[in-house]
């Protein structure tokens, strides 16, 4: 598929998110005791395809390296898993753009349990437009990409109910 559209790979995963960018930080409580079923979820595509997002690859499960182009609508998204995480307490993984995608950046999709047994669901992105259609969006751009967040962890909310 090509290579990253960007160099700060990993940026997501640190939190440390770079200067030139639009960030997304987006959190928001999914449950309460229903860490597995939700990072099981957010690994293994069941939350994107759950939002009605089309997911495209060869991976049964979120793996570093692995190629997915995700559907939304009929505009693809081809991006390749730069991390993941899968830990007691901590799932999830982070993706980074390639070619054709209309956005340069990475967006990351993380559970986590708090203390007192709420899973948290965290969305974390930075990016910036790669094309005309991006750059036309003009502020729909990270509109978009809130609500696109928002619409994920109510598709978390439905499958761990």
């Amino acid at each position: 598929m090509g290579s990253l559209t960007y160099a700060e790979v990993g940026a997501t995963e640190t939190g440390q998110l770079p200067p030139g960018y639009r960030h997304l930080r987006y959190r928001t409580a999914v449950g309460h005791d229903v860490f597995a079923a939700a990072a099981e979820a957010v690994l293994t595509w069941r939350m994107h395809r759950a939002a009605r997002i089309r997911v495209d690859t060869a991976a049964p499960r979120a793996a570093a390296g692995v190629d997915v182009t995700m559907h939304i609508g009929p505009l693809p998204a081809p991006c390749r898993v730069v991390w993941v995480v899968d830990e007691p307490g901590r799932a999830g993984w982070g993706y980074g753009t390639l070619p054709g995608h209309p956005a340069r950046g990475e967006e990351a999709f993380v559970v986590s349990q708090g203390a007192d047994g709420t899973t948290w669901f965290e969305v974390t992105a930075f990016s910036v437009p790669a094309g005309r259609l991006m750059r036309a969006a003009g502020p729909v751009g990270p509109l978009f990409q809130r609500t696109y967040a928002a619409w994920c962890a109510r598709a978390l909310r439905r499958l761990v109910r």
